[in-house]
């Protein structure tokens, strides 16, 4: 089955994603949760999990393989609860500070699990000096670039240029007169090869089942993000540019989201498990999940795993529920054998995914449950 598929491609011992590289905008628009439902999500870091709670659920039920992605969650949640919304965006490391370590000691007796405790009692170095966000690998992999390749092809001035606000036909003429030169598009994709990308950002064998050129198609939303969408409202670009938020800020960092989020913080729950497993157990206590945050867990399984997956969480799952998941360069949807259990709103999927700012995905696919 899937866990143990994924399971098998690497060591989950580390932190993977300190942040949520999917957009919670889209997501939030393509689930559509209703007040009282019961959402389970793949836990990741947290942020796309803790954005499902600005919709009234009952219930959050966060899954993941590896426990270093759960003491993400459980460190955000800590901070919720012991910070106000400036300490936090500083603690997560969204905004400068010489005060992590005191805000640290005030999130720190708020963690629930002992382990998450010991996990960031080891790493309170890094998280002083960076914020608990930019202490994965993938947010390693970016600062990489931003430090070491990007002032090789633009100079800051430029950068800050490219994020200002500005109409369509500016940015277009900005990103082709003045960003998409020769050297960014040698430098580019030397870079995000999937070469380099499976050594420094994502482990190898989460490339097993990627089809296409994986530089060509990540500097084509590139392109997307930097012309067709508006930069200054991207808080994926931002950080990825600047190694933080500027003018914008993710769902579940928002300051209209902040105190309803820290209200419901009761509501979110957090697994270490196999999807399938958490399912059983929720099947087993009675629940019926109507919303499912997959992710992009399907990047990683083959075609025959994800469909009984996706049979497993449909038949687990609540008449007119709904599940979201993105691909990045494998290309996974319901299969025909699942017609009668999951219907694909493929006009919703596309309208969403030209909206998505997290540029670097394929597509966004969100299918009803029959």
């Amino acid at each position: 089955m899937s866990g143990a598929e994924v399971a098998r491609k690497a060591s989950f011992e580390g932190i993977r994603y300190a942040q949520c590289w999917e957009d919670a905008d889209i997501l939030l628009e393509g689930l559509d949760v209703k007040p009282g439902d019961v959402c389970v999500s793949i836990a990741s870091a947290g942020d796309n999990a803790l954005a499902l709670l600005t919709k009234d659920p009952a219930r959050v039920v966060a899954v993941d393989l590896s426990a270093a992605q759960l003491a993400c969650v459980d460190i955000r949640c800590a901070a919720y609860a012991a910070l106000d919304h400036e300490a936090f965006l500083e603690l997560y490391g969204a905004k400068p500070s010489r005060r992590r370590a005191a805000l640290y000691a005030a999130a720190r007796s708020n963690l629930r699990d002992p382990q998450s405790l010991e996990f960031w009692d080891e790493r309170r170095t890094d998280l002083v000096a960076r914020g608990f966000a930019a202490l994965g690998k993938f947010e390693r992999y970016f600062r990489l670039f931003t430090r070491w390749v990007l002032p090789l092809v633009h100079a800051r001035a430029r950068v800050e240029k490219l994020l200002q606000p500005k109409s369509a036909e500016e940015r277009k003429r900005f990103f082709d007169n003045e960003w998409d030169s020769p050297r960014w598009r040698l430098l580019f994709g030397v870079f995000f090869s999937r070469t380099v990308m499976g050594a420094l950002g994502r482990d190898p064998r989460f490339f097993d089942y990627v089809e296409g050129d994986l530089k060509t198609h990540l500097m084509g939303r590139v392109r997307h993000a930097a012309v067709d969408l508006d930069p200054a409202a991207n808080s994926y670009m931002q950080w990825i540019l600047n190694g933080g938020f500027d003018r914008a800020l993710p769902v579940a960092l928002r300051a209209e989201n902040y105190e309803l989020i820290r209200k419901r913080l009761d509501r979110i729950e957090w697994h270490e498990a196999a999807l399938e497993d958490a399912i059983d157990d929720l099947a087993r206590a009675g629940a019926n999940p109507a919303r499912y945050n997959l992710s992009d867990i399907f990047e990683y399984m083959s075609e025959e795993n994800t469909a009984a997956l996706l049979a497993k969480l449909a038949a687990a799952g609540k008449r007119g529920g709904r599940l979201a998941y993105w691909n990045m360069m494998v290309p996974r949807s319901r299969p025909a054998s699942l017609a009668h259990a999951l219907k694909p709103l493929e006009p919703l999927s596309r309208e969403l995914f030209r909206k998505d700012k997290a540029f670097f995905y394929r597509a966004f696919v969100v299918e009803e449950i029959l």
